[in-house]
């Protein structure tokens, strides 16, 4: 598997080719229509990210010392979004996403082209990320000491 920072350039180089931001959306919406769809066992009130305007659930695993995400919106930019961190994530290590910097987001240009409250809503996602990160992290920890 690839390095973050590989992955992070690949979603660099796919938005470079477009100066239009019209045509960075749709871009979005395509990544947001190919991902899985939630299942419905999933959305669940604790799978819910606060902090979006839209509704967001994400779902975390942890298996052989990764981590793999699902995560849907009723927002189809949103979803969008979702795609493409869930693309740099999944995965990875705990350490991998903790150290992880997320540069493409300001790269691509989203960070000045999302509303205040999706780019909200998006922050919110990634915090939640890291936040499992450092909780699957630290009871692989505890029990590697146990």
């Amino acid at each position: 598997m690839q390095t973050i920072d590989k992955t992070e350039q690949e979603i660099i180089d796919e938005f470079s080719i477009y100066d239009d931001w019209m045509d960075k959306y749709a871009v979005i919406i395509e990544q947001g229509n190919a991902l899985a769809p939630l299942d419905e066992q999933y959305k669940t009130p604790s799978n819910i990210i606060e902090g979006c305007q839209s509704r967001v659930w994400l779902q975390s695993d942890y298996r052989d010392g990764r981590l793999w995400f699902q995560a849907e919106s009723d927002a189809i930019i949103v979803k969008g979004l979702l795609a493409l961190v869930l693309r740099v994530f999944n995965g990875r290590t705990p350490d991998e996403i903790i150290g992880s910097e997320l540069r493409f987001l300001k790269e691509i240009g989203l960070t000045e082209h999302l509303s205040p409250t999706r780019s909200n809503g998006l922050l919110s996602v990634i915090k939640q990320i890291r936040f499992y990160a450092i909780a699957y992290k630290a009871k692989a920890e505890q029990q590697q000491q146990g």
